[in-house]
Parts: C-alpha cells; structure tokens; sequence
C-alpha cells in the first residue's frame, strides 16, 4: 500500500510577517502544520522545513545528524528571507525549540517560541523513544507483524547512539549558550510531558537574558503539545505572543 510521506510547507500570508516552523526529532512538518494554518489565516506567511532523515523510513534518521538538521533550519530560515520578509520569528517543538533558542544567539530573528524544548537528555528514554517511533512508522506502512518484528531486529543494530550522543551535544551546547538570548520569548511546556521535565522550561526561563519572556504550562498537554487537547488555545497564545512584538509596518 502506498502510503503519502509528510513534506515541507510553506503558507502564505498577506500581513507580511513570516515564522519559520519547527518541527521536532523523529517528527516532521505535520507536528506544525495546524499552528502554520492557523497563522496563515490571521496574515501570518509560515514556512517548516523538515529535517533530513525525518518524515521517510526511520533506517533514514541514523544517516543525517544534528548538524545536517541545522542546515535545514537556516535554509528555511533563508527561504522566507529570500521571500523577501526582513523579520522572522520563530517556534519549534522539542528539538525544533532546541533549534529555535541556538537561532535566538545566531541569527536575527524577531521573536522566539520554543515549545517542550529540552535542556539535557535523557539518552535512554531517547533511545527507547526512536525504537517505539520506527516500530510506529512501520505499522502505519501497513506492514506485517512478521515484517515488523525482521525490520525491528535490523534497526536495532543501527548505530542509534552515535546520533544520540550527537543530540546531546547539540542540546549541552544551546543550555551554555541560551543567556546570549536577548529576543523577546515565549516559553511553551506540557504539564504533562513525558519526555521532558517542566524544569528544562523553567531554566530556558530563568537564563534568557531578555526582559521581554513569557512561560505558560498547559495542565492538560504532552510532549507533542501542537497536536495534544489545548492546541487552540496554544495557537491563539503563540498568535498573541506574535501580535505584541514590535514589527515593522
């Protein structure tokens, strides 16, 4: 059975302000896809880029790495530039809040939104996480049992911890770096995330250096909080985020 993989998207708007959309490790552009609708519909032009290895067959994930995953958010990042949008801002989930925070210190970017965006790594829920996400991908190919259980016992042999390992570099490195931040920001955590701690948003809080922060917790959401129960109030939180920062007419 053929099956239609998640691409890129880029909608546009006519306010001309423009988000770059990030989506997160083992995710891909439908994590955010409601959020760019939903901006799209109030003016805002919103591109997500979707990382190398993410979005296809999960034996693809091991073969790109944090590095090559930041490429695509700076290119995506020089899409809507090249569009011609002189002010970005930015949200990402998870790894793309990781993302999101390293681009508050690197790039100029209007405003930042990181969403359940990890300070350290748990590398054995990490691992464990991978392994339930290509087993999921698998079953959604409408593969059998048995061809599940062949490919399960093939991936598992991939060198998954040397990507790991990669991933927390990348999230050890933005922690040192996130007081560097001087953009306005709005800190998104679940309540009930079950990959990260509330403490991780609590300390991108604390260590931004800009006045202008904001942190909500949503009681009744996981980690993958674009698509969990709050999800309109969470769009209409990031769309009033967006609306107070200072953009150029």
């Amino acid at each position: 059975m053929k099956v239609t993989l998640p691409q890129p998207f880029t909608f546009e708007g006519d306010n001309g302000r423009a988000v770059l959309l990030l989506h997160g490790f083992t995710g891909n552009s439908a994590d955010v896809r409601m959020m760019g609708r939903f901006l799209q519909k109030r003016g805002y032009t919103c591109h997500a880029p979707q990382y190398q290895g993410h979005g296809v067959p999960p034996e693809e994930l091991v073969k790109s790495g944090p590095d090559d995953w930041w490429q695509d958010v700076v290119n995506g990042y020089e899409k809507l530039k090249e569009m011609g949008f002189e002010e970005v801002a930015v949200a990402g989930l998870s790894l793309g809040g990781v993302f999101s925070l390293k681009i508050g210190y690197t790039l100029p970017v209007k405003g930042i939104i990181p969403m359940c965006a990890p300070v350290k790594i748990d590398t054995e829920k990490l691992t464990a996480g991978v392994k339930e996400y290509a087993k999921g991908f698998k079953e959604w190919e409408k593969k059998t049992k048995e061809q599940i259980q062949e490919e399960m016992a093939t991936f598992e042999q991939l060198p998954l911890e040397e990507t790991i390992n990669s991933l927390e570099d990348l999230v050890k490195n933005v922690r040192e770096n996130i007081d560097m931040i001087y953009t306005p920001t709005f800190v998104v955590q679940g309540r009930h995330d079950e990959m990260i701690g509330t403490e991780s948003a609590d300390i991108i809080h604390e260590q931004i250096e800009t006045d202008e922060k904001q942190i909500k917790l949503y009681e009744e959401s996981g980690h993958v909080i674009t698509l969990d129960k709050e999800k309109e109030q969470l769009h209409q939180d990031v769309y009033a985020f967006l609306e107070q920062l200072d953009w150029k007419e």
